[in-house]
């Protein structure tokens, strides 16, 4: 993905510290008590432009949504869009995943998205694969014992990888998915790719997937 510099993004998010909560560290297992209800929290992890979780939040104003885009030209899009329409229980952070433990307490989260991620195909950059079992450890720290991973992606290669590596942590799977938009799942969101992708004519692969806890 091309990112385009914007010069100005950096004091837009700071005037809109109310949607992107900056040293998100601070409230680590305080998210209740951020957003001041005890609502189920449900994450995104690389968020894009934002679509998804704008949407998500609007969808379910009895559930806490937060964006997690590491990059500030990319998140800027998804603050906009909340701007526009403001609603209380959306947040933005501007972080990286690998920091997920550092963010949030053991059990906090309810649900984690990982929607249209980087398939990095070649073998030697699988562990930077958001379902690699090294990112599945982190995913098990803060996910509650109940919670569940929605995850899809256009990329083949990349969800045959995520289904034996799920599989191979002992992950409970569900709802498996070779072709979405084919399928008979209603309510689902699209994020930008996934309409550009299914524009095109090509398939959405989805699983759905509850981490083993000790």
């Amino acid at each position: 993905m091309r990112l385009r510099n914007k010069p100005w993004a950096p004091e837009y998010l700071k005037e809109n510290n109310d949607i992107v909560v900056e040293e998100a560290s601070r409230w680590k297992g305080k998210w209740h008590d951020h957003f001041g209800n005890n609502h189920p929290l449900y994450v995104e992890i690389g968020s894009g432009k934002g679509k998804f979780v704008n949407e998500l939040a609007e969808a379910n104003p009895d559930i806490n949504v937060i964006g997690l885009e590491l990059y500030e030209s990319v998140i800027v899009n998804g603050v906009e869009r909340a701007v526009e329409n403001r609603k209380p229980n959306l947040r933005f952070l501007q972080e990286n995943a690998a920091d997920l433990p550092q963010m949030f307490a053991a059990g906090e989260i309810d649900r984690l998205y990982i929607n249209f991620t980087d398939p990095w195909p070649k073998k030697r950059h699988a562990k930077r694969r958001l379902t690699h079992e090294g990112f599945l450890e982190l995913y098990r720290e803060v996910l509650h014992r109940e919670a569940e991973i929605h995850f899809k992606t256009d990329n083949q290669g990349l969800f045959e990888f995520s289904l034996e590596s799920l599989s191979s942590s002992g992950a409970q799977l569900k709802n498996i998915s070779l072709d979405l938009h084919q399928s008979e799942m209603e309510g689902n969101i699209m994020t930008e790719y996934e309409q550009k992708f299914s524009q095109k004519g090509m398939r959405i692969y989805r699983l759905e997937a509850r981490l083993h806890h000790d």
